[in-house]
């Protein structure tokens, strides 16, 4: 097993010895000495091969690309740029890459979103695009740890579902044996039944399915989601824990990856709490700019650079008319056109929404209905609201367009490892 990188050289004394293995990037043969910039995923190293060694008569056997392992020693003194040079006494060829390469990893050429995806190992060797999910695991993690941290149990529920989660048509329909099923579009119901269950912090980390046809650069057909659900809790608990959340993993991020203020939009761990502004304090802007805003209609994405231009970081916009919230929302008491909900935004994408949940079981059974659903596809559902279910809240968090907001990356899908829109379905 490797257990020697690239790195570890920094601070070690001439003449130190050790063997290095990973991708020969670069290779340039001169009359007297030969040079490979050997890659691995700690960062670059010199390696120097003298005319004299055993290795340099094979040099012109290495093609870039192909996979080496390097038994050599620190020199008396560093001459590379890189910073980090090592002198080969020995090179054995582990694997020889074809040429020519599908895509260049150095080369300053311009390649389209499908060759890139296409040639998907290859586009993940270079540097700037690796250390995406270097950072989006790091993000993830400080997330994980602060929902541990705060008591909550990580769960996995069914991906594969009898019935729509937040209901309408953005569903994927596949054959289950003799019958049809759907692919989740999200954990919600699962997550309120084990509320139900007395497991009173849950949250989970797992793909999401939506049917949607949008093929823009902050849309996905599968998407990482990060979803919570607390009992006992309002929505303002739940917006109290998602910003403590992000705030966390952003800290995570810059503290644990290398140089990750040189490449993130945001530079240092937000400040909470978020700002919050209401819909109807949107409407009133908006309306203030000539913009009219029907009734009850969700914001659409021109209206919310407006509303986003007035915040320099995240922000929550709350109390969404009922119209456009899932039909397991609940009203506010003082005004039952509007909803205890809210969506998390970064200018004007939406990165989040939550809400409290209705608990009593009548009610949302009347909100099913309301909604255009057959509530008899819901027994399994609502049969956890019969028999003791408290108040509670959460959300749902797309962890690809975090990233990609946090990165300031021009399209969702540089933030996915292999990703699914509305054509690509491969590698």
């Amino acid at each position: 097993m490797k257990n020697f990188f690239v790195s570890d050289l920094d601070g070690k004394s001439p003449g130190y010895e050790a063997t290095l293995q990973g991708w020969a990037q670069d290779i340039r043969l001169m009359k007297n000495v030969g040079f490979i910039v050997l890659r691995d995923q700690t960062g670059l190293v010199q390696i120097t091969v003298k005319k004299d060694s055993e290795p340099f008569p094979n040099l012109e056997k290495i093609s870039r690309e192909s996979v080496i392992r390097v038994r050599g020693k620190v020199p008396e003194k560093i001459m590379s740029k890189i910073g980090r040079e090592f002198i080969a006494e020995n090179i054995e060829i582990l694997n020889i890459a074809e040429t020519p390469l599908p895509i260049g990893i150095v080369d300053e050429v311009e390649v389209d979103f499908d060759t890139r995806f296409n040639n998907r190992f290859m586009d993940l060797r270079k540097p700037e695009h690796a250390r995406i999910f270097r950072a989006k695991s790091a993000i993830l993690w400080g997330i994980r740890s602060y929902l541990i941290s705060q008591g909550f149990t990580e769960v996995q529920t069914p991906k594969i579902v009898s019935a729509a989660t937040e209901g309408g048509a953005d569903l994927f329909r596949v054959k289950y044996f003799e019958k049809d099923v759907f692919l989740n579009q999200s954990p919600q119901l699962y997550k309120e039944m084990l509320i139900a269950s007395g497991v009173e912090k849950v949250f989970e980390v797992g793909p999401a399915f939506r049917a949607e046809e949008h093929n823009t650069p902050r849309h996905l057909n599968e998407f990482t989601s990060i979803d919570i659900e607390m009992a006992f809790a309002d929505h303002n608990d739940a917006m109290s824990m998602l910003e403590n959340s992000i705030a966390s993993g952003i800290e995570n991020f810059l503290k644990t990856v290398p140089n990750a203020s040189e490449f993130s939009l945001v530079k240092t761990k937000p400040k909470t709490p978020f700002p919050r502004i209401t819909y109807e304090e949107c409407v009133k802007i908006l309306r203030e700019k000539g913009i009219d805003v029907p009734k009850g209609e969700d914001l659409n994405n021109e209206m919310l650079k407006i509303i986003g231009s007035r915040f320099d970081n995240f922000y929550f916009i709350i109390h969404w008319p009922r119209e456009v919230r899932p039909f397991y929302t609940s009203i506010l008491e003082d005004n039952q056109n509007f909803t205890k909900s809210f969506d998390l935004q970064f200018r004007e994408i939406e990165l989040t929404s939550g809400a409290q949940r209705v608990h009593n079981p009548e009610t949302l059974k009347k909100k099913i209905e309301e909604k255009g659903l057959d509530s008899s596809n819901f027994e399994f559902y609502l049969k956890t609201f019969r028999y003791g279910m408290p108040p509670h809240a959460g959300w749902g968090l797309g962890l690809e367009r975090l990233t990609q907001v946090i990165l300031n990356l021009p399209n969702v899908r540089e933030a996915s490892l292999f990703p699914r829109d509305r054509t690509r379905v491969f590698p």
